[in-house]
């Protein structure tokens, strides 16, 4: 092991290195830019200066018209920049802006909004941000110098616990001029800062205090976004009006943007009640992720008669990973034997078959659906120099990209599948007697609790749990309400779950809360299977330091090789597109975004009616 880790750690000293050479030959030797009208995580911007509005959107949508929109829930707060109660959907959207607006057809690029231009160092260590003159509040008030820094000040203290990490790693504030302002970072060389900032809410020092921000409140907010808040009823609707003196509606960011006159947010009780609503028209777009539903909910009359279509739209983002979890910190999973043969005994064809009109796809990545997964690409050369030469040896076929979730060929649970984990689990210790897996030094059975928050879990779980049963394994379902199960899985008091971690095209900072041995003893971390192995460590390092797309992507497909690895979950599935349906009165542009279709591109067919009856 000590050399194994000697040579891993020279690997990652020859990777990081390779990555500085790489940027020094792409950037120069000139200490900082030019301004420019926009900066990419990785790589070149894909628009340029001269762009005239994002390819997504159609810059001649009508304008005018209503959305109506249906969510399930409640809200409380009009504040979803504070952790008290429940925010309600939109505000941040529609009323607040940032310095720098996403394109959302790029992995990680921003452009000019309330900063007209920035400068940005070649090592990044700050960003100056030059105000648009033009930028304003809805009460008409300008966006100064003074909000952006009052707006920093304000959330790294006040803000949510992601807004008070990043925001404390900025070491100094600089007013330059009239209307620019500076940001210099600490020295732990993030390289994702200056992106963070430039996405940083903005709020009007005239109007908030620290005071009144810190409460829960349904006070309508000031912000400098299009829509101001038209109307409200506390916990039911909320609806936002088109501000017709939106500074920003010609910026390049917003053009065919933003094009209803009024959007409104309904709150339903629950998902059913939600549904019945869309049937009936009284909200307009429904997404759909179930896919039993998906192909025998959708027949209603408003679908057969052409009023109401339903669309898929291509999505080009990482799956992210669904998965059930082993807490490694359990005695019964600290073994990768035991977790190697549980995926075994997972019959991912049976339930995709029986539950989902097998529309559902096996996950075989941590970022699945993109080019940053290590399924189906071998090993480059610089992801060689991360990965160690003995990880090569243990796992030949993640090295080459060709390994896969163990299958099933049959209705039932293959026989091979079986024998392979007992065979797996006798390494480990165990013994089949008597019809129960055994512990053969201290005699005891194998048993765990599955911790569930939802009955709509269940039916996956009881098909793995009577698969488990056929080699003596003995578990149980423990369902808890939502505030016990969070409490519950921030503490790590589970053996098993079922988790989600989103994914993106530019994972970065909460990679380390996700997967750092520092995190597996941080309660409140996301680091649900309690993975200490400094290789992934290091290969997380190695991402965080890459400055450009080749060594970026190579970075993340070692990560993923390094966790698919150590068999931490049992990886479950993802939809290779997006569902929705929608009343035929709305449309759309024909060409989506990485993360689908956009519902602030659409626009209502029946104001272009309206205004053609117009005198």
């Amino acid at each position: 092991m000590p050399m194994i880790m000697t040579a891993q750690k020279t690997g990652l000293a020859c990777a990081l290195c390779l990555i500085s050479m790489l940027i020094i030959v792409s950037s120069g030797l000139k200490a900082e830019t030019s301004e420019s009208h926009g900066i990419a995580m990785h790589g070149a911007l894909k628009y340029p200066q001269t762009f005239d509005h994002f390819t997504y959107a159609n810059p001649k949508a009508p304008q005018g018209g209503t959305l109506n929109l249906g969510v399930q829930g409640t809200f409380s707060n009009l504040n979803p920049l504070n952790i008290k109660g429940s925010s309600a959907a939109g505000v941040r959207a529609y009323l607040y802006e940032s310095l720098l607006g996403r394109a959302l057809d790029e992995p990680f690029s921003l452009y000019g909004l309330i900063a007209k231009t920035i400068t940005v160092p070649n090592d990044r260590s700050s960003i100056t941000f030059h105000i648009n003159e033009k930028a304003k509040f809805s009460d008409g008030m300008p966006v100064t110098i003074e909000d952006v820094i009052f707006s920093h000040e304000l959330l790294k203290k006040n803000g949510r616990p992601n807004h008070r990490t990043y925001y404390s790693k900025v070491s100094k504030i600089e007013k330059i001029g009239s209307t620019g302002v500076k940001f210099t970072f600490d020295a732990d060389g993030d390289r994702e800062m200056p992106l963070i900032i430039g996405l940083m809410p903005i709020l009007p020092k005239h109007a908030m205090t620290a005071e009144q921000f810190g409460k829960t409140t349904l006070t309508p907010p000031l912000g400098s976004g299009p829509y101001r808040l038209a109307k409200l009823d506390a916990g039911k609707q909320v609806t936002y009006e088109r501000n017709r003196d939106y500074w920003g509606n010609d910026l390049p960011v917003n053009r065919g943007r933003y094009n209803f006159n009024t959007i409104s947010f309904t709150y339903y009780r629950d998902a059913n009640t939600l549904f019945e609503a869309f049937k009936k028209g009284l909200h307009d777009v429904t997404y759909e992720g179930d896919p039993g539903k998906w192909s025998t909910s959708y027949n209603f009359n408003a679908i057969k008669d052409g009023r109401v279509v339903k669309k898929e739209f291509e999505l080009k983002i990482p799956s992210g990973m669904s998965a059930l979890v082993f807490n490694t910190r359990r005695p019964q999973f600290n073994d990768q034997r035991v977790r190697t043969a549980f995926n075994h005994m997972f019959n991912f064809e049976d339930i995709n078959r029986k539950l989902y009109h097998n529309l559902y796809t096996r996950t075989q990545s941590y970022f699945d659906r993109s080019i940053l997964s290590s399924y189906g690409h071998p090993a480059d050369t610089l992801e060689q120099t991360i990965l160690s030469e003995q990880f090569k040896t243990d796992h030949p076929s993640l090295f080459t990209g060709t390994k896969q979730q163990p299958t099933n060929r049959t209705k039932s649970l293959d026989r091979r599948n079986i024998r392979k984990a007992l065979s797996l689990l006798k390494q480990a210790g165990y013994v089949l007697k008597d019809g129960q897996l055994i512990n053969s030094a201290t005699n005891t059975p194998f048993e765990f609790e599955i911790l569930t928050v939802s009955k709509s879990q269940e039916a996956l779980l009881l098909n793995f749990i009577e698969n488990l049963k056929l080699i003596g394994v003995k578990t149980s379902l423990r369902q808890v309400d939502s505030t016990q199960y969070q409490k519950r899985k921030l503490s790590f008091d589970f053996d098993m779950l079922q988790n989600n971690w989103s994914g993106s095209l530019s994972p970065g900072n909460e990679q380390l809360f996700r997967w750092s041995s520092k995190q597996a003893g941080t309660q409140g971390s996301f680091n649900f299977a309690g993975i200490k192995d400094p290789n992934v460590d290091n290969a997380i390092t190695a991402l965080l330091a890459a400055k450009d797309t080749k060594s970026f992507t190579s970075s993340v497909r070692s990560l993923d090789r390094l966790l698919l690895s150590g068999d931490y979950v049992i990886p479950l599935y993802h939809l290779k597109r997006q569902w929705l349906a929608h009343w035929t009165y709305l449309g759309h542009p024909g060409k989506a975004s990485f993360y689908g279709t956009l519902l602030d591109t659409w626009w209502d067919t029946r104001s272009i009616e309206a205004a053609a009856k117009k005198p």
